[in-house]
C-alpha cells in the first residue's frame, strides 16, 4: 500500500525523495550573464577526441521504446516510444489485432510518469520546465477525452492510490489549500471531481502520510509533531482516530498493506525498524497495537518490497532485499516457479516485478545486468514460459560493456564500508587508470547500486574506472550506519569517499594522480567540497546541480520542507548552535574557495526547485572573481537535472571534453585564465 509523504527509512528510501517544491517558475532565473555559451560548450566537448566505438548518444539517447505496461485486463500493451525529435510518445497496441495507436503525445514539456487506471483509460503527470510542481491527466486509450485531473497553478499533484475495484476513482495527495502541507483527495478520472478525503490542518506539525484500504477508506495516518516526533494513528472504531505510537522521526514503523487474507480487519504487514536495527517485515495486529510474528528480515540488509496475490487470496508472493545485487526472495510457489525460471534462462542477471493483469497470468518483468541496459520480459503463469518484449537498448553489446564490480573495505575509523568499482578493459589488463569518484545524491537513505550505469560505461569506453562508495548516511544498510553520518556530511562521510578511493588505488586499479570526482545534488556538493577539502587529491571536479552553501540551502528550502526543518538540522547542522555554524561555514565549499586549486565544470538546471541556482550561480561567480576559468552549463528548461535528450546529450559530450583535457595525456592546465 502506497503512503506520500511519509518519513519512510526502510528500503533505502530517503527522507527527503519526496521533497520538491512549490515555486513558480520564473523568467530566466539567477544571473545569466555567468553561463557560458553555446560556443564554448561546444569548443570544450570537441576535446572529447577518440576512435570510440560507442557515443555519447548511444548512451544517453531515449531508447527507442521503454516503460512497458499490461492494461488490466491483459488485451493492450502500452509503451513508450522515441521519435526522431526525441520526444517519448505513449502507444497503445491491442495484442489480438496488433493495431497500435497513439494515446499520449509529448510536447513541450516531459511526461514525467503513465500508467493504467482502468482498461480504457491511462493517467500521465506533466510539470513546467522541471519546476515539479506536476498536474495529472488522464486520456483514452485513442487519444480522446483528454483531461487536466488537477488543474491547480502552483499545486503538486502526486499519484497516491489506484482503487482497483473501483475503476472510476483514483486518490491523489496535493498541497491545493496550504503550499505547506498535502492533503488526500478522492478523484474521479472521466469528470475529474475531487472530494477530499482528509483535512491536514496543522503546518506546523503535518501529516506525513496517508493509509486507504483497498476501497479507498482512510485506516489511519503518521504525523509529524513538533518538528521531530512522529505520531502514528488508527481509527478508533467510531468514526475518529486514536494514536496508536509515538515514535521519533528516525524511527521506522509504516504499513506496507494490510491482510486481506483474513477476515478481522486490523491486522496489516508492516515494516519497521524498532526491534532490530535492520527494517524487517512484521505481521502486526493494529487494533492491538502488538507484533503477531516476523515475517521477514535479513541480517546485514533493510527489507525493500513485498508482493501479495490479489487472486490467490493474499497469499505472500515474494520479499526483496538490496545487497551487493538486488534479491527477489520467493515466497509462493508461483513465484517460485518464476524466479527459477528466470535464474535458468537469464543467468547472471537481476529483475523486478513492475506489473501484472488482473488475473495474474502475466507478469512484467525488467531484467538488467552490469552489462545489460535492460530488457522487458513477461511471464506467463500458466504455461510458465518467459518472453523477450524489448530490448531497451540493443545498439549497447553486451560483451563491450564494462564490469561492475562490488567492493567492501574498512573505513579509517574501523566502519565497514560497500560500494561498486566499474572497470575499463585495460584495467582488467593491468593498467592504472584514470577513475572518477562518483558520490550519490540525497544523501540520507539513498545508495548507488549494482546494474546498469549509462554513466559509468560511457566513462569506460573513454578508459575511465568509476567508484561509487555508499557512505555512512547511505540507505538500506540498517539504522546504525545510516544514523552514523548524521552531522557528519561533508566531513566523515567525505572520509569514506576518500578512503574508497585509496582502496581502489592499493587494489592496483587507478592511477591516484587522475581521479576526477563528479556528482549530482549532494554528489554536486561533495565536488565541491572534495576539492576544497582535499584540494590535492582531485585532478578536476564536475559539480552537477550541487549545494555550495549550507546557509543560503537552507533558507531557500520550499514551503513544504520548512515543517521538516528541526529534522534537516539534525541530518546537517544548526547555524542556531554556535559549534555547528562553525562547521557549517567549514564544509561549504564558497566559504573555502581559496583552497580549490584544480578545474571545475558546473551544470545546472535553472528551474531546478531543490537545488536553487543561486548555489551554482555563487560558486561560479566566486571562482570568476579570483580568476578562474569555469565552465557554466545552464539550461533554461530544466529542473533538478536534465530531463530532456537534447540537453542531456548536450551535457556529456561536454563532460567527456571536460576530462579528456583534464584526465588525458595532456599536462594538466591551471584552472586559471590565460
Amino acid at each position: 500500500m502506497k503512503t506520500t509523504q511519509r518519513i519512510k527509512w526502510a528500503c533505502g528510501v530517503s527522507l527527503f525523495m519526496f521533497l520538491g517544491v512549490a515555486l513558480h517558475a520564473q523568467e530566466k532565473p539567477g544571473d545569466t550573464t555567468l553561463a557560458s555559451s553555446h560556443d564554448e560548450l561546444v569548443s570544450l566537448a570537441a576535446l572529447d577526441q577518440g576512435d570510440y566505438r560507442y557515443t555519447v548518444e548511444d548512451y544517453f539517447g531515449n531508447p527507442k521504446g521503454f516503460t512497458f505496461r499490461f492494461s488490466p485486463d491483459g488485451k493492450y500493451l502500452s509503451y513508450r516510444e522515441s521519435d526522431e525529435n526525441g520526444k517519448r510518445h505513449i502507444y497503445v497496441k491491442n495484442l489480438e489485432t496488433n493495431e497500435v495507436k497513439k494515446a499520449i503525445e509529448e510536447k513541450e514539456e516531459l511526461v514525467r510518469i503513465y500508467g493504467w487506471l482502468n482498461n480504457t483509460r491511462l493517467y500521465f503527470s506533466m510539470d513546467k520546465g522541471g519546476n515539479e510542481n506536476y498536474h495529472i491527466y488522464a486520456v483514452d486509450l485513442d487519444g480522446g477525452n483528454l483531461k487536466d485531473l488537477t488543474p491547480f497553478d502552483g499545486v503538486r499533484a502526486d499519484f497516491t492510490e489506484l482503487l482497483r475495484d473501483d475503476k472510476e476513482h483514483i486518490i491523489v495527495s496535493m498541497n491545493k489549500n496550504n503550499a505547506q502541507v498535502f492533503e488526500p483527495f478522492k478523484l474521479n478520472v472521466v469528470t475529474g471531481e475531487l472530494t477530499q478525503l482528509y483535512t491536514n490542518d496543522d503546518p506546523a506539525n503535518p501529516i506525513l502520510g496517508y493509509d486507504f484500504d483497498r476501497n479507498g477508506k482512510l485506516k489511519g495516518f503518521t504525523r509529524l509533531r513538533d518538528g521531530v516526533e512522529q505520531d502514528t494513528y488508527y481509527e478508533d472504531g467510531n468514526g475518529g482516530f486514536q494514536v496508536l505510537k509515538q515514535l521519533n522521526w528516525k524511527d521506522n514503523f509504516f504499513i506496507t498493506s494490510f491482510n486481506y487474507a483474513t477476515e478481522y480487519p486490523h491486522d496489516a504487514y508492516v515494516v519497521s525498524n524498532l526491534d532490530n536495527d535492520k527494517a524487517e517485515v512484521q505481521l502486526f495486529d493494529l487494533k492491538e497495537n502488538k507484533a503477531i510474528k516476523k515475517v521477514f528480515f535479513n541480517d546485514h540488509y533493510d527489507v525493500q518490497n513485498m508482493g501479495l496475490s490479489r487472486t490467490r487470496n493474499y497469499e505472500v508472493d515474494y520479499f526483496t532485499y538490496e545487497g551487493e545485487k538486488s534479491v527477489v526472495v520467493p515466497v509462493s510457489e508461483v513465484f517460485k516457479k518464476l524466479d527459477a525460471r528466470v535464474k535458468q534462462e537469464l543467468p547472471g542477471m537481476q529483475y523486478s516485478i513492475l506489473d501484472s493483469t488482473e488475473d495474474e497470468n502475466l507478469y512484467m518483468l525488467y531484467v538488467d545486468s552490469d552489462r545489460v541496459y535492460g530488457m522487458y520480459y513477461a511471464y506467463n503463469v500458466a504455461k510458465d514460459e518467459l518472453t523477450e518484449l524489448y530490448n531497451t537498448m540493443p545498439q549497447l553489446k553486451k560483451e563491450d560493456m564494462a564490469e561492475m564490480r562490488p567492493i567492501t573495505f574498512t573505513s579509517r575509523d574501523g566502519i565497514t564500508l560497500h560500494g561498486y568499482i566499474t572497470l575499463p578493459k585495460a584495467a582488467l589488463a593491468g593498467q592504472k587508470v584514470p577513475v572518477i569518484v562518483n558520490p550519490h545524491g540525497g544523501p540520507q537513505g539513498i545508495r548507488d547500486s549494482w546494474g546498469f550505469n549509462p554513466e559509468a560505461q560511457l566513462f569506460a569506453s573513454r578508459g575511465y574506472a568509476t567508484l561509487q562508495v555508499n557512505f555512512r548516511i547511505s540507505g538500506g544498510y540498517g539504522r546504525e550506519f545510516l544514523e552514523s553520518g548524521f552531522k557528519q556530511i561533508g566531513r566523515k562521510a567525505m572520509d569514506d569517499v576518500e578512503d574508497g578511493l585509496q582502496y581502489v588505488v592499493d587494489q592496483g586499479w587507478v592511477d591516484p594522480n587522475k581521479a576526477a570526482i563528479y556528482g549530482g545534488s549532494h554528489g554536486g556538493y561533495a565536488v565541491l567540497r572534495g576539492l576544497t577539502k582535499t584540494p590535492d587529491l582531485y585532478a578536476c571536479g564536475v559539480d552537477y546541480v550541487g549545494v555550495s552553501n549550507l546557509f543560503t540551502f537552507m533558507k531557500t528550502i520550499p514551503p513544504y520542507w520548512k515543517p521538516y526543518l528541526k529534522i534537516i538540522k539534525e541530518i546537517w547542522y544548526d547555524e542556531d548552535v554556535p559549534e555547528e555554524k562553525k562547521i557549517m561555514e567549514e564544509v561549504s565549499p564558497v566559504y573555502q574557495i581559496d583552497k580549490m586549486k584544480k578545474p571545475l565544470f558546473v551544470v545546472q538546471g535553472a528551474n531546478d526547485p531543490r537545488v536553487n541556482i543561486d548555489e551554482s550561480d555563487q560558486i561560479v561567480s566566486a571562482l570568476r572573481g579570483k580568476g578562474y576559468d569555469v565552465p557554466y552549463m545552464v539550461k533554461y528548461d530544466e529542473g533538478h537535472g536534465f530531463g530532456k535528450e537534447e540537453n542531456r546529450i548536450e551535457l556529456y559530450k561536454a563532460m567527456m571534453g571536460f576530462y579528456a583535457k583534464h584526465l588525458g595525456q595532456q599536462e594538466i592546465p591551471q584552472p586559471l585564465k590565460d
